[in-house]
């Protein structure tokens, strides 16, 4: 390993890396660039000298960071909405996947929309980090982790209700 590599690196992989993953996949839907996500987010932290125990709440923030910047610059975007779209005369069953997968996409496309804070704190949040947790990586009070996570669901909402008008 580099004398530039954290020698501790491999063990917070081992334990932080599903949790990463998840974080990113809620962003961006897809495990596959969630794992690309992860990676990008591993190769930054092991060039930091972040103490270990604040390590997951590191890497959850940049794993969300990074993955709203994939999300908004659009990468794969055209690829994915391809993949999505539903030849006519399709099964039932394979429209409601689709139909689903279109409701999860204007999720996403809605959630980048928000402030990078509120939106950062409603992923870790829904990735199942605690208020505790969330407050740490986020730099807030615990007590006002619920009044952003509120404010980011209230956000959204809007966001979802305004694209829903403009259809």
């Amino acid at each position: 390993m580099p004398a530039s590599v954290r020698s501790d690196l491999e063990h917070i992989f081992r334990a932080a890396y599903p949790k990463v993953v998840g974080v990113a996949a809620r962003v961006l839907g897809s495990r596959d660039e969630a794992e690309d996500v992860a990676q990008e987010t591993f190769l930054a932290f092991g060039r930091t000298s972040i103490p270990a125990g604040e390590a997951l709440g590191w890497l959850c923030v940049a794993a969300a960071h990074t993955a709203l910047n994939h999300r908004r610059s659009g990468r794969r975007r055209a690829t994915r909405e391809e993949a999505a779209s539903v030849p006519a005369g399709v099964a039932p069953d394979v429209a409601e996947t689709v139909v689903a997968r279109d409701e999860h996409q204007r999720v996403r496309a809605a959630l980048s929309r928000l402030p990078r804070k509120q939106a950062v704190a409603l992923v870790l949040r829904h990735s199942g980090l605690s208020y505790a947790e969330v407050a740490a990586a986020l730099d807030l009070s615990p007590a006002s982790v619920g009044t952003t996570v509120r404010r980011a669901e209230s956000a959204l909402r809007e966001e979802l209700n305004r694209d829903a008008s403009s259809r």
